[in-house]
């Protein structure tokens, strides 16, 4: 079972706003609400694809419950804490000539409701992936992905983390099965300047040595990089498409890279899977489908840098 903690859930209100002008009254060409929530989105792509998953984390409130009839709609297993502080947090995305984004707060979190999350983790087992994503509501421990990763890494449990900064590098000396910076990300970690594929190899291999077992850098229109637990580099290019929505395109690559390696055992196939799912996302309002992954993959390019 692929598990998805998302600690932060949200109700996404994608909207079109054809040349949003400030200051003035702005008319929606198009709307959608979504349950989102990057481990969430991990977990509706991985359900697309026909992979068994359960969505973990809190939810709160009116919005709480739409998230969670959303997910329940679309036959998505879950095992979600309801919070009794507040109600879960609505993001405003609004696709316009630039993506404006505005995110909500969401609920705090007692001590006894993480202590409930801690125990539906501790009663997970060694065959188990645990994927770790997105911010952590400020009402938590900052080191919360670091106590996660650790009590996972005791009883054998496979975790992929994808997070920013202090989030991630505390998590790395626990060896997670699978990071996923994208470059901008990496570029901050080690100060850097990471702009090509080539360029982000050396550095995909320092959080290696630190203890990642598997480096997946992201690298938008720039493809993709892979520096596997086996010590190979693997290149992806970035399908052509247009770009019409950045939201879930790197949880919609983690999830592809999870379906891929677990459908075939073999690396260059789970970034094949990730590309073309990270980029599907990346051409569509919403998720991507599977009709829309597929068509991708088949058109993927991946060798080994």
């Amino acid at each position: 079972m692929i598990c998805t903690l998302t600690l932060n859930p949200s109700l996404d209100y994608i909207v079109q706003v054809d040349h949003f002008k400030e200051g003035a009254i702005n008319r929606i060409a198009r709307e959608e609400m979504l349950a989102g929530g990057k481990g969430i989105n991990v977990s509706t792509v991985l359900n697309t694809l026909g992979a068994e998953t359960c969505a973990l984390g809190f939810i709160a409130g009116f919005s709480g419950d739409e998230i969670q009839r959303q997910l329940n709609e679309k036959g998505i297993r879950t095992d979600l804490i309801r919070v009794s502080d507040g109600y879960s947090r609505i993001n405003l995305k609004m696709k316009s000539d630039l993506e404006t984004e505005i995110n909500g707060k969401g609920p705090d979190i007692s001590e006894d409701e993480l202590a409930c999350l801690m125990t539906k983790i501790e009663n997970l087992s060694g065959e188990d992936i645990l994927v770790l994503s997105g911010s952590v509501p400020k009402s938590l421990p900052e080191d919360i992905y670091a106590l996660i990763t650790r009590t996972a890494a005791a009883k054998g449990i496979l975790t992929v983390v994808d997070a920013e900064g202090d989030l991630l590098q505390q998590t790395i000396s626990y060896r997670p099965f699978l990071i996923k910076p994208n470059h901008h990300e990496l570029s901050a970690i080690f100060h850097a300047d990471i702009t090509t594929r080539e360029e982000a190899v050396p550095y995909a291999k320092k959080l290696q040595e630190a203890g990642a077992r598997n480096v997946l850098v992201s690298m938008a229109g720039a493809g993709a990089v892979l520096a596997d637990e086996n010590g190979e580099v693997w290149f992806a290019e970035a399908p052509e498409g247009t770009v019409v929505n950045s939201v879930g395109a790197g949880d919609s690559s983690v999830a592809g890279f999870l379906y891929g390696y677990l459908s075939s055992h073999d690396y260059g196939t789970a970034l094949k899977t990730a590309v073309s799912a990270g980029s599907a996302s990346a051409f569509s309002i919403g998720l991507a489908s599977k009709e829309d992954i597929v068509e991708l993959f088949e058109k993927a390019e991946v060798y080994h840098g």
